[in-house]
């Protein structure tokens, strides 16, 4: 029994070793570690490779418990104003002085602080842009009750309506994209620079010029932030993800809770 415990200990060790290297093919590698880690759990210790197989499925179907514990009862309105509004408190968001920091020495400028609220839920955007390349970038923050997150996004808007974004979003993203909207999302904690110069190639692979690139104003790009979420919401209530709760909220269906679940799985097998 000792021998198989350190035998599963050893099996961990390695791969969350593997989990700190930056190579795909070393964070699969852990991946497939700590799933063969499990089953030999179950078989080993438990006595069953019955018992095995359970303990790795488990891990796929974990998702789960956050889709009912949370996302089922998760209540947002339809109509969502956008406006400009201060930063959140320091202890917040303690990263978005050293993030504006870095955008702004990239040929960004601080345009606008704007973002919505609804009860405990807030959405913060800090918006800079660059003239020369047409390129908007934001600083995004996400409080709902006492889960919180950010991310980066870079955005290039073409005058045919297609919308080119790269962003470090940190989760597979929870509703599907309006047909126009092209993203590459890059898994790395990249920083902003590298962020930016990811952005730019990812426009030199589909032959993007600026001169084929809208030019913003601070009110033009608070004005597709609303829109955006609007669009977003239209599309995903006429798809099915999400469906009304009486007549100015909605929440996910029943469809929508299972491709957040499948969300999941494909970012483990493309990221992990």
């Amino acid at each position: 029994m000792i021998s198989n415990l350190l035998f599963i200990a050893g099996i961990l060790f390695l791969s969350m070793a593997c989990r700190t290297f930056k190579g795909r093919f070393f964070r699969k590698l852990g991946i497939l570690g700590i799933l063969f880690a499990s089953y030999l759990t179950g078989w080993l210790i438990g006595g069953h490779w019955e018992l095995g197989v359970i303990f790795v499925a488990a891990w796929f179907f974990l998702p789960w418990i956050e889709i009912l514990t949370r996302i089922r009862k998760l209540r947002l309105p339809i109509e969502r104003s956008v406006e400009r509004q201060p930063p959140p408190p320091r202890q917040a968001f303690p990263h978005l002085g050293r993030l504006t920091t870095e955008v702004e020495p990239l040929g960004f400028e601080h345009v606008l602080d704007a973002g919505w609220m609804f009860e405990n839920h807030r959405h913060f955007f800090r918006v800079f842009y660059n003239s020369q390349h047409r390129c908007d970038a934001s600083i995004t923050f996400i409080e709902q009750e006492q889960f919180a997150f950010f991310y980066l996004s870079l955005c290039s808007r073409c005058r045919d309506g297609r919308v080119f974004i790269s962003w470090n979003y940190p989760f597979s993203y929870g509703l599907r994209l309006p047909s126009n909207f092209v993203v590459n999302r890059i898994p790395e904690q990249l920083s902003p620079e590298s962020l930016y110069t990811a952005h730019l190639q990812f426009l030199a692979n589909h032959s993007i010029q600026s001169e084929t690139l809208q030019d913003q104003t601070a009110e033009s790009l608070l004005t597709h932030i609303q829109q955006d979420m609007q669009d977003l919401v239209a599309l995903n209530l006429k798809n099915g993800l999400l469906q009304r709760d009486g007549d100015s909220l909605f929440r996910y269906s029943r469809n929508g809770m299972f491709f957040l679940w499948i969300q999941f799985l494909r970012d483990l097998a493309r990221f992990s």
